[in-house]
């Protein structure tokens, strides 16, 4: 009887003696090439402003070592998923080691930029959902920066899906996973709501500020330009009102062209499904794709914004409130955007689809009168202390007259948005959801699960207890951290508060009757 053949086993994924993995090597094409490029500016100023050979070389020496850097990143970098943590180790002369626990993990967000889809390549952030307060990833994420996009997409299943990867494991006959459920997919009518937006208006200052800090810099003036001195004297020879309706009419195309083609390569090919192990799935972008998973269990809720003028069209966004999501400038920044500009319809039908109900929709409780006379005496205020400040620069002499003049015709369309944030007031408790709405330049509508608010907070300026209002805050562990109701009145926010989270306030509710 022959003896049997020896076998050798490696180890799983997911296991304590899980294998290592290194980055893909065809960055190494790619990357020397983007840190020369980060280092022009230093490589450039040192031979332009730097006189003689040692700054020089100076320049040259820091070019060679991001270079170097950023190919022993590629080289050394390599990870491993083991049962209960992430690990990554990199460096050649300093070495940095990192462990992520697994139960930690709330994100796997896999971006492909254009210097990774060259190669077919992605990045893929590991993120415990923790913020950095402006520091950079921080110690709570981990950037695995050249993977294959099917290894970025296998890390997401492995890390976001491990329950339902565990019972496919354990039971392999079990039938195939019905496909995912689509719930909203981007139209092209939506373009007509980008203009709208205003992103186009933020390009825009961005591209001048630039321009002129670098003509500043190098000491360049523009007029020079044969170009730019036939349009100041076109300018110039027309009545002053004729050349600003021209300037804005320009600058209206100018911003709307750029709004179309930021909402084109931001949110073309947007699609958010529902995944079979309880995930929403958000992939958007043209040029930059991104791919965010957000598992339900840690949705709290969601939020419907309104910027002004995407309100005048009948606009709309909805992003997700969800533990675990980073928040940047805006919640449509951080991922957990479930809905780009479109009609306000439609992020009702999405809130709707991804809750199981729309409390959004709840007819809202309006506040007291007296919230009312708060906007209105915040929003006049605060013009006519800036027409004073004007004022007192014209009369020092250091301001012409019309600065403090111009600030005073601006107190009408100041009681006009205060009496626009009174109307956006409005709170609602409906089921499980709180629901809370303010706002006017910038109106968002928040539904939060009570369930998911980590208590509640009481808060009353000086002002608010002379007119009998409080603002009841909602703290959740997830988007932005808490969301306020506004200057609800006295009884009806604390009554608001008890419902909201039952026997919280009880107590203090007690010992105020007993005093009363």
């Amino acid at each position: 009887m022959s003896s049997p053949e020896a076998v050798v086993t490696l180890p799983a994924e997911g296991t304590r003696e899980a294998p290592w993995h290194r980055l893909d090597r065809r960055m190494l094409l790619i990357r020397p090439v983007l840190d020369l490029v980060r280092s022009l500016p230093v490589l450039l100023g040192a031979l332009l402003v730097g006189h003689g050979e040692p700054w020089q070389w100076i320049g040259l020496v820091f070019t060679a070592i991001a270079v170097c850097t950023g190919v022993s990143h590629v080289l050394t970098s390599r990870y491993r998923i083991t049962e209960t943590q992430v690990e990554w180790h990199t460096g050649l002369l300093l070495r940095k080691q990192r462990a992520i626990p697994r139960d930690r993990i709330r994100t796997v967000d896999v971006t492909s930029e254009p210097k990774h889809r060259l190669f077919k390549l992605a990045a893929a952030r590991i993120g415990t959902g923790r913020h950095s307060h402006g520091k950079g990833p921080g110690k709570d994420e981990l950037v695995l920066d050249a993977v294959t996009v099917a290894e970025a997409q296998r890390l997401r299943t492995l890390l976001l899906h491990r329950k339902a990867v565990e019972t496919a494991t354990e039971d392999t006959a079990a039938a195939p996973a019905p496909p995912e459920q689509v719930v909203a997919v981007v139209d092209k009518k939506w373009l007509r709501y980008a203009p709208f937006t205003l992103s186009g208006l933020a390009v825009v200052g961005a591209a001048v500020g630039t321009v002129y800090h670098f003509a500043h810099e190098l000491h360049f003036d523009p007029i020079q330009f044969s170009l730019v001195q036939t349009v100041v004297g076109h300018f110039a020879d027309t009545p002053t009102w004729v050349s600003l309706v021209l300037a804005a009419a320009g600058l209206l195309v100018l911003v709307s062209l750029l709004s179309i083609g930021g909402y084109v390569l931001s949110f073309w090919n947007f699609r958010l499904t529902r995944e079979p192990a309880g995930t929403l799935h958000i992939r958007r972008g043209l040029i930059t794709t991104r791919s965010v998973s957000i598992e339900e269990d840690r949705l709290r809720g969601v939020e419907i914004r309104e910027p002004l003028p995407l309100r005048l069209a009948g606009g709309a966004r909805c992003v997700a409130i969800a533990g675990g999501l980073r928040e940047g400038k805006g919640a449509d920044k951080s991922g957990g955007l479930l809905l780009p500009p479109a009609p306000l319809a439609k992020a009702h039908e999405v809130v709707a689809e991804v809750l199981g109900e729309d409390p959004a929709a709840t007819p809202l409780v309006r506040h007291p009168r007296r919230a009312l006379y708060r906007r209105l005496s915040r929003a006049i205020v605060g013009v006519l202390l800036l027409a004073a400040a004007l004022y007192g620069l014209a009369w020092l002499g250091a301001l012409p007259d019309w600065p403090w003049q111009a600030a005073l015709v601006l107190l009408p369309f100041a009681a006009l948005v205060g009496w626009d944030r009174y109307r956006g007031l409005g709170h609602a408790l409906t089921g499980r959801y709180l629901v809370t709405r303010s706002g006017s330049l910038d109106r968002g509508t928040a539904a939060v699960r009570c369930d998911g608010m980590t208590g509640v907070v009481v808060e009353r300026s000086y002002f608010q207890r002379r007119a009998g209002l409080v603002t009841i805050i909602a703290p959740v562990a997830a988007g932005k951290g808490h969301y306020r109701v506004l200057d609800v009145g006295e009884s009806a926010g604390l009554a608001l508060a008890d419902r909201a989270v039952p026997g919280l306030l009880t107590p203090f509710l007690t010992d105020e009757r007993d005093r009363g």
